[in-house]
């Protein structure tokens, strides 16, 4: 028998408290129903080394999201709801079914909008033998109670943290908290699971990785955000710069979004990166801003 969420709230499930009843399937700004939807089940190779190592990750990719980025690279199912609504017992199949095929972790990728029916899923897949661990992929704007509930079930926390400046939250992602609220969460998932340990071969089993896109033209937010992570967590945490920034979705509509990063910016990030202390990082070619690494979202693994 299908199992219905018992505990699905007037949705608080991200800081926009949208209140919406999930129960009778009323939809707030995200437009997630009461059911996880998702878009892809994968193998995927293109995460950090340390998550993606020599047998890849298992990512499962959900629809809808809490933010309206003007360039998400994942807009078919972040903004127009490509995906497939699945019940948690075939939620929680999933992530089992990854795990046979020898993958180094259970990688949820957006899961906020879906937080009580991912919760559900994995206490029941860890009932039924997951235990791989589990990443909790996340564009960084969520409430601190749901990530404390989190506690026991997620391994891994990795977080963007994508400004420091409100007021491109605002323009860009159309949310005007979202620094607060990031970084609010940041350290939640920190104190919760600490510094990354890794197994003999380099691959983390547990801890928090904090990613950055490096917007065009955004050097100053960039260089706030890394002020912000190395005066409040340890300067070993590790810190993704990302340059794989690639003009999509809406972002032809602002001059500002409609080309790729340059050379000298990227340098430019890395070089303060260094000379703030901070220690431990991942950096990306400029030849991954290209629209074939977006993945092709086609339900393959979900039906």
């Amino acid at each position: 028998m299908e199992q219905q969420s018992s505990s699905l709230p007037r949705c608080t499930y991200c800081p926009r408290h949208c209140q919406v009843d999930r129960i009778k399937n009323e939809k707030g700004l995200c437009r997630a129903g009461n059911k996880p939807k998702v878009a892809l089940v994968s193998t995927h190779w293109w995460e950090e080394p340390c998550i993606s190592g020599t047998k890849g990750s298992g990512t499962i990719f959900f629809s809808h999201c809490n933010l309206k980025c003007l360039y998400c690279q994942n807009y078919r199912i972040s903004q127009e709801d490509f995906g497939q609504e699945i019940s948690i017992e075939e939620l929680a199949k999933l992530m089992l079914k990854q795990q046979s095929k020898g993958v180094h972790n259970i990688n949820l990728v957006s899961p906020t909008q879906y937080f009580t029916q991912v919760k559900e899923s994995l206490i029941l897949a860890k009932e039924q033998g997951l235990s791989i661990p589990i990443v909790y992929n996340t564009n960084g704007y969520e409430c601190t109670h749901n990530i404390e509930e989190l506690k026991g079930l997620v391994d891994i926390y990795l977080p963007d943290l994508k400004y420091a400046d409100n007021e491109l939250g605002v323009r860009y992602s159309g949310v005007k908290d979202y620094f607060e609220q990031a970084t609010k969460a940041i350290l939640t998932m920190y104190d919760q699971v600490g510094a990354p340990q890794f197994d003999e071969e380099g691959i983390i089993k547990r801890g928090i990785i904090i990613r950055h896109l490096v917007l065009p033209g955004q050097i100053g937010n960039s260089k706030k955000v890394l002020d912000w992570l190395a005066a409040h967590l340890p300067k070993d945490i590790p810190i993704s710069l990302m340059c794989q920034y690639t003009p999509m979705y809406k972002a032809h509509n602002h001059p500002e979004l409609s080309r790729r990063l340059t050379k000298r910016e990227y340098a430019k990030i890395i070089d303060y990166f260094f000379a703030l202390g901070l220690e431990n990082g991942y950096v990306q070619e400029l030849a991954s801003a290209k629209t074939s690494y977006t993945p092709d979202f086609n339900l393959d693994g979900v039906l």
